[in-house]
């Protein structure tokens, strides 16, 4: 098996059985609402922080494959991670779907396996609308804000 085809199955399976995938979480700190108007991906975050540090983090919405794939392997990596983290983590995946090596790919888990992603521009604002909205939460949390809505156009 190729590393793409493990790549891709990863992404099918987190597709398929996603992880932390829920409509509401208990004692949210922060609720963010991201949408694609490009291509109607469209997705709600909330976020628990416990002493700095990600306790959950679990999302819901409707959208492609990717989107939806990407959001579950986020909410893997991202979970348990200090806050700083979190957002550098989010920062590396960024980068890394415009193109760039990712300076901390083992911390990546299988957000990794979206690298090839970045070859398709017009999938590129799919994979990032669960990393970009964990990215605003957790600056909104750091503001002191308990909810917005933003429209992701990364």
């Amino acid at each position: 098996m190729s590393m793409e085809d493990l790549y891709q199955e990863i992404i099918l399976d987190h597709y398929r059985k996603p992880h932390n995938r829920a409509p509401s979480l208990e004692d949210e700190d922060v609720h963010v609402h991201h949408s694609n108007p490009l291509c109607g991906d469209e997705m709600d975050l909330r976020l628990r922080v416990v002493d700095d540090r990600v306790d959950a983090v679990v999302f819901d919405g409707e959208g492609c494959s990717i989107s939806q794939a990407s959001a579950s392997a986020m909410s893997d990596v991202v979970t348990g991670r200090d806050l700083k983290d979190a957002l550098d983590l989010a920062e590396d995946f960024r980068k890394m779907m415009h193109g760039d090596e990712p300076a901390r790919a083992d911390d990546l888990g299988d957000g990794i396996a979206f690298q090839g992603v970045a070859k398709f521009p017009v999938r590129v604002k799919c994979a990032l609308l669960g990393w970009m909205a964990v990215r605003d939460a957790i600056e909104s949390y750091e503001q002191g804000a308990s909810a917005h809505t933003v429209t992701h156009e990364e």
